[in-house]
């Protein structure tokens, strides 16, 4: 759905980029590579290397974590960690022999971890400020500080989660909203679709989303994230995949504790032929694709043994305008929803926030978050055990407005 939020300043963006690193008033900045796409975000004489962002965190896995994190300049990268603060182990990322190095995006996978373990790390980038075939040169070592995280347990007991929607770039809902928990336990954040209001350059990726999250939660906490139909907008929209992981790509499955979780991507609202893709869109097969993947998901011991079933799905099967990549969901989803017996569809899109029941229409429950303005905004928290999964949702002043509750 449309937002009327101003665009995002490119100029704003990289002043502050600066202002991370450091810079006074005596700074600059300079852009290497195109206008769209910058290389090097570098501070004034006398600051140099610096962190853009906190290390951020994703998974989906109960034996691995994937670790990103934004400098201002190319750097070599990894992570040291452990289950003490002595931080025995030192992982970097390889590609086919080649150690990743000379980007300023890093991540890095730490694997073979133990489900529901608590393990301590801090990321490292050395700066790298020549790089020829026989002679690299390295600058300034930068080190976050040691932080925390909890690794997935899908034989946990219980299960906690807490679900943002159509942010459309108002970053400081982020904080807002996930205060109103009041440090009650939470084990992740997904986030459902529509957090910018259409990606057209890296300041906007980073300010908007990427930065809130790392500085509220996401350096102990994963993040999960599924692409909302602005997200598949802009000039940036392709250049997603390199600020988030996606382990098992955009659409994909995990079990944590006695709940099943589906995530489908539902790409855009309007057929692929409407004059405003201009040709560039193809989602109608690639929704076609996830039904056919969702079926044969349906039908695995996994899904079948589970206790609770949820989806989690940017736009809604049902409660929507009805424009034709909406109907599409609802014409593939829907009866595959009915047929396995899924218990609850969580989504957004709307901007209206609702609980709507089994009916006659649906036989599952839809829970549709709220939107980006002061009075729509919603924090939706997910919690299950092996009797029972209650879906609970406040607005952003504190009150529930809906909740729903599933026995086993």
């Amino acid at each position: 759905m449309e937002n009327q939020k101003p665009s995002f300043n490119r100029r704003k963006f990289l002043t502050n980029a600066a202002k991370i690193a450091g810079v006074g008033a005596a700074g600059f900045i300079y852009i290497k590579g195109c206008d769209n796409e910058p290389s090097e975000v570098e501070p004034g004489p006398g600051n140099g290397h610096a962190f853009i962002t906190q290390p951020y965190i994703h998974t989906i896995e109960e034996d691995k974590v994937y670790i990103r994190w934004i400098t201002n300049l190319k750097s070599y990268s990894w992570v040291e960690f452990g289950e003490d603060e002595k931080l025995a182990n030192r992982v970097h990322a390889v590609t086919d022999g080649m150690v990743n190095a000379f980007t300023r995006i890093h991540e890095v996978v730490l694997e073979n971890l133990k489900p529901g373990t608590v393990y301590t790390y801090r990321v490292v980038s050395k700066e790298i400020i020549e790089y020829k075939p026989y002679s690299l040169k390295y600058g300034k070592t930068i080190y976050s500080n040691a932080l925390q995280f909890k690794t997935f347990d899908a034989n946990a007991e219980e299960v906690n989660w807490l679900v943002l929607n159509d942010l459309h770039d108002w970053s400081a809902s982020f904080a807002h909203l996930i205060g109103l928990h009041q440090n009650k336990p939470y084990d992740y954040v997904f986030l459902n679709g529509d957090m910018y209001n259409n990606p057209e350059d890296e300041g906007q990726v980073i300010e908007y989303v990427i930065k809130p999250c790392a500085d509220v939660f996401a350096s102990q906490k994963p993040m999960i994230f599924v692409r909302g139909n602005h997200e598949v907008r802009g000039k940036y929209a392709r250049e997603m995949v390199s600020y988030f992981s996606f382990p098992k790509g955009m659409y994909f499955t995990y079990k944590t504790g006695p709940v099943f979780v589906i995530v489908l991507d539902t790409g855009e609202d309007k057929e692929d032929a409407s004059p405003v893709y201009a040709g560039l869109a193809d989602f109608e097969a690639f929704r076609k694709k996830q039904a056919l993947w969702l079926e044969q998901v349906l039908q695995s011991e996994a899904c079948k043994a589970a206790p609770f079933r949820v989806v989690m799905m940017h736009i809604p099967t049902y409660y929507t305008v009805g424009a034709k990549g909406e109907l599409h969901s609802r014409e593939l989803f829907s009866p595959l929803f009915d047929q396995y017996k899924i218990d609850v569809v969580i989504s957004g899109h709307t901007h209206k926030y609702g609980v709507y029941p089994p009916n006659e229409t649906h036989q599952y429950a839809i829970v549709i978050g709220g939107g980006p303005i002061v009075g729509t905004r919603t924090l939706i928290h997910v919690s299950s055990n092996s009797q029972q999964l209650m879906v609970n949702m406040l607005d952003d002043a504190g009150k529930q407005v809906g909740e729903y509750i599933v026995k086993r």
